[in-house]
């Protein structure tokens, strides 16, 4: 499914503001402006801020407060690392974010176990057939990965 698009990390960022106002959450947003300042730039000399191609890259971290806890980092590269109560979804597309937290905080993802191999998995389903699937490491859930375990 095709979600509604999200040019910037800019405009990701008041998507997420959004759903913590729509679910009552508190926000926390820090922004990295600059070639010198993004994480994946780290070959870029300092006191560099535009990219070869003469763009000023952006990154941001927001952190949403509630259970479950939600950190989601956003990348010029146009992608996320969204992580829930723990557990790290890379490669999330930026366009997609919106989508997974509102999966994530309206009751709709769900962790599944399984007895062979033993594990656990958060399953983050969204509209169409969308679906992300990661691994819970560790033997211990949180609350809120307990609470959310169907048969």
């Amino acid at each position: 499914m095709s979600h509604p698009h999200l040019p910037t990390t800019e405009a990701a960022v008041t998507a997420i503001r959004e759903i913590a106002d729509a679910y009552g959450l508190e926000l926390t947003v820090t922004d990295d402006i600059g070639a010198d300042q993004t994480s994946r730039r780290t070959s870029a000399g300092a006191f560099t801020v535009l990219d070869p191609d003469g763009s000023l890259p952006h990154e941001a971290f927001a952190e949403l407060g509630g259970s479950p806890a939600v950190t989601v980092q956003l990348y010029p590269e146009d992608d996320a690392r969204i992580t829930v109560d723990g557990v790290e979804f890379a490669d999330v597309p930026r366009d997609a974010v919106p989508a997974f937290l509102r999966s994530v905080h309206g009751g709709l993802a769900y962790v599944k176990g399984r007895l062979f191999p033993p594990g656990h998995w958060l399953i983050v389903p969204l509209p169409g057939d969308e679906t992300y699937k990661e691994l819970v490491l560790g033997t211990m859930l949180s609350p809120w990965l307990a609470r959310s375990v169907r048969g």
